[in-house]
């Protein structure tokens, strides 16, 4: 345990209602959504302000004591997990919403803001912030994770709407990387430096993100293919047809299976595509709409649901960011790993047909965002029923080698985290000593977020 001497000069930095030991606190803390182990850490703090995040980090840097940021524990790779104890910083009361710049589509942040609760606040000035992992992930998180999700297709990920970043280095220097000009090409890129660093460099404290306006047309689309093939095959076709889907996802029938019987409705058990378009005018998009439905038919799908406007299109994604838990229910008592690659287009559906083949015989779901080449794969088991727990890992290592193989990458948006970290020298190779080096430069006691990243 800390000593309590420690526990004092905590205090005397955030205020007693700010520092916990208590256990069942610390339990909180200690785990993300994965099946990665749980380690506790030895104390949580709550920062308020850049200022007290600045002196802590000072103060525990001194001490050569780990610290870990903390958004609200949604990742999937282990990411938050406080591996060497010591610090848990919960950023859930750093929430505000500093300033709308409406003129210039930005908006400054504190980290615990909830990604969808701005962008309630956001949508009653006509704006939006495009990156949408899902769950209900806070901008912190989702920038120390390069957070992306269903709409990367045409948005991009968290990386492409970093304008300006307020950080704490682990010495405690406070530095402001970035600015609110839309171009800039003034030194080095270390708004992207810290992106997805997952808190090993650094801690954000603020950011200048960038919006764009909110589309005022929708049209939603489900699309039922008889085979794998049909399903991938089409996403190519669309994307290569100059239609510019806001979101493409790809489900298996193992997948419509699930949902059907925990959301209680009656989908077609077959590959499905879920897409989304949105413009300024209806008219546009019923035209389009006359396109996409020709190349579904040519690529042989059975069966079209479609409809223009945000009712349908909340229908139909309700579902799809509903189905890990739809997956986690249907089977308790078993923990889930889940895999995430990504490829180039062109090889989305060779690497799609690999999963399969890669998990049969295993209780597995395949989903993700086809549009920009990432597959999700859910594999549940138990990790102390050794022998089953080595296919599921042997068959995660053979699907991203493959991903690899195709030049992509071990992770497409989850994160190196813990479950990642031994792909990246076969994935970055020499690339991965600079990384090393710049972690040494930045934090030579090791102290932000320790055994993440790298072995």
């Amino acid at each position: 345990m800390i000593d309590i001497k420690y526990i004092n000069e905590l205090k005397s930095i955030f205020g007693d209602d700010w520092v916990s030991e208590g256990t069942s606190i610390r339990e909180l803390h200690s785990h993300d959504e994965s099946f990665h182990s749980h380690t506790m850490p030895d104390v949580v703090v709550w920062p308020h302000t850049t200022e007290q995040v600045s002196k802590v980090v000072k103060w525990a840097n001194e001490r050569d004591m780990p610290i870990t940021p903390w958004g609200v524990g949604t990742s999937l790779e282990g990411n938050p997990i406080p591996v060497h104890k010591g610090i848990s910083m919960d950023f859930q009361e750093m929430n505000k919403i500093l300033a709308i710049h409406r003129e210039d589509f930005q908006v400054d942040v504190q980290p615990g803001v909830v990604y969808k609760e701005m962008n309630k606040i956001l949508g009653h000035h006509g704006l939006f912030f495009p990156p949408d992992p899902g769950a209900a992930a806070t901008i912190g998180g989702m920038i120390a994770n390069n957070a992306s999700g269903i709409r990367t297709v045409k948005y991009g990920a968290t990386k492409d709407y970093i304008m300006k970043l307020t950080v704490v280095l682990p010495d405690g220097r406070i530095i402001y990387v970035g600015n609110r000009a839309r171009k800039s090409s003034s030194g080095y890129n270390l708004c992207s430096l810290f992106t997805g660093s997952e808190g090993t460099l650094g801690i954000i404290t603020e950011a200048t993100l960038r919006l764009v306006g909110l589309p005022s047309n929708f049209m939603a689309v489900r699309a039922v293919f008889p085979t794998v093939l049909d399903a991938t095959n089409t996403v190519f076709s669309i994307m290569s047809s100059g239609l510019v889907p806001s979101a493409m996802e790809f489900l298996d029938d193992k997948v419509i299976e699930i949902l059907n019987r925990d959301r209680g409705i009656s989908l077609h058990e077959m590959p499905t595509l879920l897409m989304e378009f949105n413009g300024f005018s209806a008219t546009g998009l019923k035209e389009e709409m006359g396109y996409v439905e020709e190349i579904c038919l040519e690529n042989r799908s059975v069966f079209l649901d479609k409809g223009i406007g945000a009712a349908e299109r909340a229908r139909l994604w309700e579902m799809r960011h509903l189905t890990l838990e739809s997956i986690k229910r249907s089977h308790a008592g078993l923990l889930p790993l889940i895999m995430d690659v990504a490829v180039p287009l062109s090889r989305y559906s060779e690497i799609v047909a690999f999963v399969k083949e890669e998990v049969k015989g295993l209780v597995a779901y395949i989903f993700g965002h086809a549009g920009d080449g990432n597959v999700h794969v859910v594999v549940m088991g138990k990790p102390d029923d050794i022998e089953r727990w080595v296919l599921i890992e042997k068959a995660n290592r053979n699907i991203v080698l493959k991903a690899i193989e195709f030049e992509g990458t071990c992770t497409g948006e989850h994160g190196v985290g813990i479950g990642k970290r031994r792909f990246l020298p076969i994935e970055h190779g020499e690339g991965l000593v600079l990384m090393k080096n710049i972690k040494t430069l930045l934090d030579p006691n090791n102290i932000m977020n320790p055994e993440k990243f790298f072995v």
